[in-house]
């Protein structure tokens, strides 16, 4: 029998998976997973992320199982290993599903050279270099690159889950998952990430709970009190669901709702896009004015920051937040840009220190969004705002309605009334245990666009 290698990275599922569709078509297939933590360099995969790759390998391997196959690990540089592999199993075909994170294009580069790589599109709803412009040329700005993207929707029938994979008379050696070591153990951070269901059959049963609600998307989306979001997002990040299958899940609908959450599909898209064409766009400022930016740096930015991460600011959104993110590695979308534009414009910050914090506490940690988010909201990105549009967090606290999602996530104030939370982000809680606030927003508002005016002078 024939055999092939089918290289999983960020498509861990077995449906609409045209690589494996693919492979199985070719014989033998040998399903592989590799973590690689010196390719990325400093964007190895994040503490949080470990977390639900080893449930997502787990739930990978017993779906593998089922139709006749299994999963090897292997650890190291990819190329190497996968090098390695072909040797072992004496192929030189692998198939994949394209990657745009520089990484993984270094290592498509180095691995064709010397053996038979077929990439396949499969994991976004266009191929990022395909959405060109009247003159050939790539698309920085999400408005014109959606109208482009939408003119080629919906796009192609989602491939069926093989019923069989047939397995090579001998696999390759593979190593133990539990040997990964990807659980925390001393401490258990992660007790709180218990209600996230990681793998491809979770990926699912998040799809059917958010289609019966998605009418009220638009409205409900920026409520984090309300049951309103997919939370499908980390489940796109690892691939155990791709975007044409829940772009179809949604159907023909045309209501607000269905059409402001296929934007959001695209918005993650529209990272990746900005992402393959800046491949150093996760550490360099989108717009040159910022590299004379002056963000600050000692012992007290140092004390601010840390004041952040822990949820004591004395903001009491931006603490939920905080907290929300520590607890289950997760923050909702809305409060996601208030704590990014507090460490960026009321703390003075250098965004890439946040976008760091969340890629190792976030569950979705996915390197095009993440960093098109932080550009977008220090206003250092291709495709942002200007600077001096700096969000109020108690404007923001009030106008969502957030005081319920407040007292979730810090108890110390959760026997206050609405309007007394939502004044305490200007005049304090004064609660025993829980923090002044460290920075008032008439102060940081004006020192902030004083150090931007001095950036464009």
């Amino acid at each position: 029998m024939s055999q092939t290698l089918l290289w999983l990275r960020s498509d861990l599922r077995v449906s609409d998976n045209p690589a494996l569709h693919a492979a199985i078509a070719e014989g033998g297939v040998i399903p592989v997973f590799i973590l690689d933590d010196e390719t990325p360099g400093r964007w190895k995969i994040g503490a949080a992320q470990r977390w639900w790759l080893h449930h997502s390998l787990s739930a990978l391997d017993q779906s593998l199982r089922k139709r006749g196959s299994a999963l090897v690990l292997r650890r190291g540089p990819a190329a190497e290993q996968l090098r390695m592999l072909a040797d072992e199993s004496g192929t030189r075909r692998i198939h994949a599903l394209h990657h745009y994170e520089p990484w993984h294009k270094d290592t498509e580069m180095d691995l064709a050279s010397s053996l038979d790589l077929v990439l396949h599109d499969g994991n976004y709803l266009a191929a990022p270099d395909t959405l060109l412009n009247g003159q050939n040329q790539r698309y920085r700005m999400f408005t014109p690159w959606y109208r482009r993207l939408a003119e080629r929707m919906p796009p192609g029938l989602p491939l069926p889950s093989p019923e069989h994979i047939a397995s090579p008379d001998r696999m390759p050696q593979s190593d133990s998952l539990d040997e990964w070591n990807l659980l925390p153990t001393k401490p258990n951070w992660a007790k709180g990430f218990a209600d996230w269901r990681p793998g491809e059959k979770g990926a699912w049963l998040a799809l059917r709970e958010f289609l019966p609600v998605i009418a009220s998307y638009r409205e409900d989306r920026d409520h984090p009190d309300r049951s309103a979001t997919s939370r499908l997002s980390p489940h796109l990040h690892f691939g155990e669901i791709s975007p044409r299958t829940v772009w179809h899940a949604i159907g023909d609908s045309h209501d607000v709702g269905a059409e402001t959450f296929r934007t959001q599909i695209a918005w993650r898209e529209h990272g990746i896009n900005l992402v393959d064409q800046l491949p150093a766009y996760a550490d360099q400022n989108g717009r040159p004015t910022f590299d004379r930016f002056t963000w600050r740096e000692g012992r007290e930015a140092d004390e601010d920051l840390r004041a952040w991460t822990r949820g004591l600011t004395g903001y009491p959104v931006v603490d939920a937040g905080m907290r929300e993110l520590w607890q289950t590695g997760w923050m909702h979308n809305r409060v996601r840009m208030i704590t990014a534009s507090f460490l960026v414009k009321h703390l003075l910050i250098d965004w890439r220190r946040g976008e760091r914090w969340f890629w190792d506490t976030l569950v979705d940690a996915d390197l095009g969004a993440n960093t098109m988010n932080w550009q977008y909201v220090a206003g250092t990105g291709v495709d942002a705002p200007i600077f001096s549009r700096i969000m109020s967090p108690r404007l923001q606290c009030e106008r969502f309605s957030m005081a319920d999602y407040v007292r979730s996530f810090v108890p110390e104030i959760a026997h206050l009334s609405d309007k007394q939370i939502h004044e305490a982000h200007s005049t304090g809680a004064h609660v025993p245990g829980y923090p002044q606030p460290i920075v008032s927003h008439e102060g940081a508002r004006a020192r902030a666009l004083a150090v931007w005016g001095a950036a464009r002078e």
